[in-house]
């Protein structure tokens, strides 16, 4: 009874371990966005910032920020162009199009 006992609370040490190095592996993936994420959210904030009155796509803005204009690449900027809708950073004047909100 004493080595079951024994080898019960070696298993739940070990079960300890593993829980906690799950949780700290959730908390990783938990981080913010990836810096070039980021520095892509920044120069389309600094694009609509330094032409606060113009409406653009998010292909025009490709275009102005030298960036790739294949399809895969300009879908992302929709979704971030969205996002930055929905936090109210920017309005929608017309389809597809985007403004800085004044």
């Amino acid at each position: 009874m004493t080595a079951i006992l024994a080898e019960t609370e070696v298993r739940l040490t070990d079960l300890a371990t593993t829980r906690k190095v799950i949780a700290e592996l959730a908390l990783a993936q938990d981080d913010p966005e990836p810096p070039e994420t980021s520095t892509a959210y920044e120069a389309i904030v600094n694009a609509f910032n330094q032409h606060p009155d113009q409406e653009f796509r998010a292909r025009e803005l490709h275009e102005l920020l030298g960036m790739p204009t294949d399809e895969a690449s300009v879908n992302v900027t929709r979704a971030r162009l969205g996002r930055l809708l929905r936090q109210g950073f920017l309005t929608q004047p017309g389809r597809v199009r985007y403004q800085k909100r004044t």
